[in-house]
């Protein structure tokens, strides 16, 4: 079906600053988000009338490092080929030659990043921050059951995305993803030091990497502080977190069922339970399944 697109001496209309080879796609100049490695901005793709995220990598920033270049594209193909109502969709993808770029379109959630959100609404009841808790566990059930298995590695708050006007949570930037017994990616140091396993420093380690960051996450949810926020360097992070010695945002944790569930998260490896065990977890009793 052909795109409808507006009359460009149209003066209200918002003009796009590029669009992607099929024209379907439409960038605008808002940037929505940055990083160490893309931006992402404002779309709109004219043919399902929806606001999308185009992300922007410049590839000559990377044409000596073989092993991010890796790392990006790993992420591109990982994303196409996953489908989870907790994970989020890319619907498109290409390389442009000239300036050399990689792009892709992805879902874009409305509300933004988890951590902005929760910032935003300080006065969140225990119910909903469980309901945030689950959708987060369904995604990493999704992606460590997946053949083969995914780990995820980075997962903290700035990566878990909302939409907030149906309180529905995605997890997304998976640039550090690496498939369980493939090669494309070395077991290497890579991540957010405060939400990082003991184990990932260490470099070796399974999905359960996974487990323990999301209970840093919690842990931020619940107290809207950075886990080893009281730590001025990644030195002392690294000490602290090799030591057993757990975040001082653990004392703002006043529920006894909370502190423990997030303990349960924080557990050595052996006795790290799975997201699948953590969804049975009595912490969720009570709480209507969330789709």
């Amino acid at each position: 079906m052909p795109c409808v697109r507006l009359d460009p001496a149209d003066k209200d209309a918002e003009p796009f600053v590029e669009v992607d080879p099929t024209g379907r796609y439409g960038r605008y100049s808002d940037l929505l988000g940055s990083g160490a490695v893309k931006r992402v901005y404002r779309a709109f793709d004219q043919e399902e009338g929806i606001e999308v995220a185009w992300n922007q990598v410049q590839l000559r920033n990377f044409t000596d490092d073989l092993s991010m270049l890796d790392r990006l594209f790993a992420e591109v193909r990982l994303l196409k080929s996953l489908r989870n109502q907790n994970i989020i969709v890319l619907y498109a993808v290409w390389v442009e030659k000239e300036p050399s770029t990689l792009n892709f379109i992805t879902e874009v959630c409305t509300s933004g990043t988890l951590r902005e959100y929760r910032k935003k609404h300080r006065h969140v009841s225990l119910k909903a921050l469980k309901k945030w808790s689950k959708q987060i566990l369904q995604g990493l059930e999704y992606l460590h059951t997946h053949e083969p298995c995914i780990i995820h590695r980075d997962l903290n708050c700035s990566n878990v995305f909302i939409n907030g006007n149906v309180g529905k949570v995605k997890i997304g930037d998976l640039g550090l993803a690496a498939i369980v017994g493939s090669d494309h990616l070395a077991h290497s140091i890579l991540g957010t030091p405060e939400f990082m396993a003991p184990e990932l420093y260490e470099e070796d380690y399974n999905e359960l990497v996974d487990i323990y960051s999301f209970g840093m996450c919690v842990l931020e949810m619940v107290t809207l502080e950075i886990p080893y926020s009281e730590c001025d360097s990644i030195a002392k992070i690294y000490k602290k977190v090799t030591s057993g010695i757990r975040p001082a945002a653990m004392n703002k944790v006043k529920d006894p069922s909370v502190k423990a569930f997030i303990e349960k998260c924080l557990a050595a490896p052996r006795a790290r339970p799975s997201a699948s065990e953590l969804l049975k977890d009595p912490f969720f009793a009570g709480l209507e399944d969330t789709y």
